[in-house]
Order: C-alpha cells, then sequence, then structure tokens
C-alpha cells in the first residue's frame, strides 16, 4: 500500500500579505492596540509586561545570529490634571483624530481602558478609521519626500 494514499492531498498557496496599504495600516494598529491592552492587563493586575521581538546580533564568535529584545513600549494613555485616564493612538508618527479635533479617548476610570481598547480594535477592524490612518500616512510620506 502507497503511503501517499493515505495523506489528503490538495492544490493549495499560501495566503500571500494584502498590499493593500490601507489592510495593512489596520493590521498594525490592531496588533499595537493587542499590544496596549496587554500593557494595561499588566498594570491593572501589578505585573510587568514585557515584549520581545526577534532581532539580528552578532555573538561574542562574530556570527550572526537572532535573539529576542525586549522590545520598546510607551503607553498611549495618559492622565491629565484631574485625574481623568485618556487614550491616544498614534500612527505614522501622528495622533489619530477620531473626530474634528477629538484626539483622544476618555476612559475615566483606568480598569475601563481594556474595555475601551477592544471597541477601538473592533472600529478599526470595521474600517472606521481607514481615512485617518490614510491622512497620516500621506502627511508621513510627504515629510519623508520633503527630508529626501
Amino acid at each position: 500500500m502507497s503511503h501517499l494514499k493515505a495523506l489528503k492531498l490538495a492544490n493549495a498557496e499560501p495566503a500571500r500579505p494584502s498590499s493593500d496599504p490601507v489592510e495593512r495600516a489596520r493590521e498594525t494598529v490592531i496588533a499595537a492596540l493587542s499590544e496596549q491592552k496587554a500593557m494595561a492587563e499588566a498594570k491593572i493586575s501589578g505585573t510587568e509586561y514585557i515584549a520581545v521581538h526577534i532581532v539580528t546580533r552578532k555573538d561574542a564568535a562574530g556570527n550572526r545570529v537572532r535573539v529576542e529584545a525586549k522590545k520598546r513600549l510607551r503607553p498611549g494613555w495618559f492622565t491629565d490634571k484631574t485625574g481623568k485616564t485618556f487614550f491616544a493612538l498614534r500612527y505614522a508618527g501622528k495622533a489619530i483624530e477620531f473626530a474634528k479635533d477629538k484626539n483622544a479617548v476618555e476612559i475615566g476610570e483606568f480598569g475601563a481602558l481594556p474595555a475601551v481598547l477592544d471597541t477601538l480594535r473592533e472600529a478599526t477592524h470595521a474600517g472606521e478609521l481607514d481615512q485617518q490612518l490614510l491622512a497620516a500616512m500621506n502627511a508621513r510620506k510627504a515629510t519623508r519626500r520633503k527630508a529626501s
């Protein structure tokens, strides 16, 4: 009996990353919001959140090796002088305006932040922030072209 007959064979291709810049921006923002939520939940529970990513470094012998390194993350939340907590979403080096002259979401009590971050992730996934992300990308491109 052939071993291949025991397997389920198919004609398949791997999924390619999206070439749509707005879709890539959405994925980036959703990933950032997930990290912000993990940071907030760790702060609420009193633990430390350490994000890592893979980087290439040289070892003692001079060989290039891939190792995990601590990722530097900045919290997107802040408090004002009255003690209210706010969350500002940044993309392409710019704070995203959710509405005209509104660049932050008022959280109130810090414990409500993870739920607000979930709502922002759902809104991003639904495409509600596409215009703002596209505007931030275009502004970033314009400043990069001037510098070159």
